[in-house]
């Protein structure tokens, strides 16, 4: 039988320390995250920040010192295409749309995503450009009621009871009151 102080006094070496933040460090961590997810600018400098404030508090250091690193490999990745803030929001404006968001929703979505409100604005003329705006407004509350089993989509002995329930979460999704009580009133079929 091993004696107990005897076992716990031996050196730990299972834990090496934290390596620093550098250059090459940061440039790894923006590619595997980039393999990974789409991203926007901002998503891309928020993750890459978070990562250096994670490893400098492990070492004891001063996060804000690595802004300036952060900042070059953001634009090292812009610069190499990696990273574009347009196509991200035509992407994930197409994305949003399918799934069901309204166009308040949708630029609010892109908005949190740290995407620029003019590449936001330019992205929705340009879905504007490709098929009528109201129409793809029309579409996309459809597509909310039939996600979320509203209106038409609800079993018809109790569509009648939840139709201001119904219309509430339409219009809590940014959707225009006059398009919620269509898409709510209408068959199915209609």
């Amino acid at each position: 039988m091993k004696d107990p102080i005897v076992a716990s006094s031996a050196p730990n070496h299972s834990r090496r320390p934290t390596p620093p933040v550098t250059a090459a460090y940061l440039e790894r961590a923006a590619l595997h995250y980039l393999e990974r997810y789409s991203a926007s600018t901002e998503m891309l400098r928020r993750t890459l920040r978070r990562r250096a404030t994670k490893r400098a508090q492990a070492r004891g250091e001063e996060p804000a010192a690595f802004e300036e690193m952060i900042d070059a490999v953001v634009g090292k990745a812009v610069a190499g295409g990696l990273v574009d803030d347009a196509r991200f929001a035509a992407a994930r404006l197409a994305t949003l749309r399918r799934r069901g968001a309204s166009a308040r929703g949708a630029s609010a979505k892109l908005a949190a995503k740290g995407v620029p409100r003019e590449v936001v604005e330019a992205a929705m003329q340009a879905e504007g450009a490709q098929n009528n705006p109201e129409d793809a407004e029309i579409d996309a509350a459809r597509a909310y009621a039939r996600r979320r089993r509203l209106g038409p989509h609800r079993p018809p002995e109790t569509r009648q009871a939840h139709r201001e329930r119904d219309l509430a979460a339409l219009a809590r999704a940014g959707f225009r009151y006059d398009l919620a009580r269509d898409i709510v009133d209408t068959d199915i079929d209609g």
